[in-house]
């Protein structure tokens, strides 16, 4: 999203799932797919296992819904793969840290990084977690190593998988974790927040957008935007 534009919603509370929330209280992880999707998708983009757990270390906010612009930080975990999700802008590194303390986790306990997309407001501080290798659209960073590959299909492990979802911007990324609970989907901007926007303002293509947004709901249960709290997907704007 564009830090400088504004929409008018009502104010998001903090919000986290799967595991006890640090920042606010704890929500329903679980949703239904939404319906009229192909659920052929489903198949070929729906991780596998269902081992992972995550948590939304914290929940994001824009203009309208805060004093200012701050990205909803997520936490995921399956195997010995500690995945942190857009560690954009906050009000201070302590939004991400200490919850992450009050998992018993340091910023090097980190494994992986990854990046929805690279506008500042999801990056700005990912050099947090300097022992991680951070993934993007196109390559894997690790140190001075700059691995060229495509993020479409990666597999971090059998039930964390990277698709291409291009459409906010033309290098967004979605994790998606198969958990327990359901398939959750880490979507960056590709929705802002639960109640949209629906267009998205700063979008170079809503056609696609709209048609990624469709993929990820083929194979979701639950959506965690780029700036809000997790949500069903089942009522997703698209």
């Amino acid at each position: 999203m564009s830090s400088a534009t504004t929409t008018s919603e009502d104010s998001m509370n903090g919000t986290s799932m799967n595991e006890t929330g640090t920042n606010g209280a704890g929500a329903d992880g679980a949703g239904s797919n939404a319906t009229g999707v192909a659920g052929a998708a489903r198949t070929t983009d729906a991780p596998a296992g269902r081992s992972a757990r995550y948590h939304v270390l914290t929940t994001g906010y824009t203009l309208s819904t805060g004093p200012g612009v701050a990205a909803t930080v997520s936490y995921v975990t399956d195997g010995d793969r500690r995945v942190i999700v857009d560690p954009g802008m906050v009000a201070g590194r302590d939004r991400i840290l200490g919850p992450l303390a009050e998992l018993g986790l340091s910023a090097d306990d980190i494994t992986d990084v990854v990046l929805s997309h690279h506008h500042p407001d999801n990056t700005m501080n990912v050099g947090l977690f300097q022992r991680a290798r951070v993934h993007d659209h196109k390559a894997e960073y690790l140190d001075d190593q700059w691995l060229d590959r495509d993020a479409e299909g990666l597999q971090l492990t059998p039930s964390l998988r990277l698709i291409r979802t291009p459409g906010h911007s033309a290098e967004d990324i979605t994790l998606l974790a198969g958990t327990a609970e359901g398939v959750v989907a880490f979507v960056g901007d590709l929705w802002w927040r639960p109640n949209g926007p629906v267009l998205d303002p700063v979008a170079p293509d809503l056609a696609r957008l709209r048609a990624s947004r469709l993929r990820v709901l083929a194979g979701a249960d639950v959506i965690v935007p780029g700036h809000g709290a997790p949500f069903a997907a089942e009522t997703a704007p698209h």
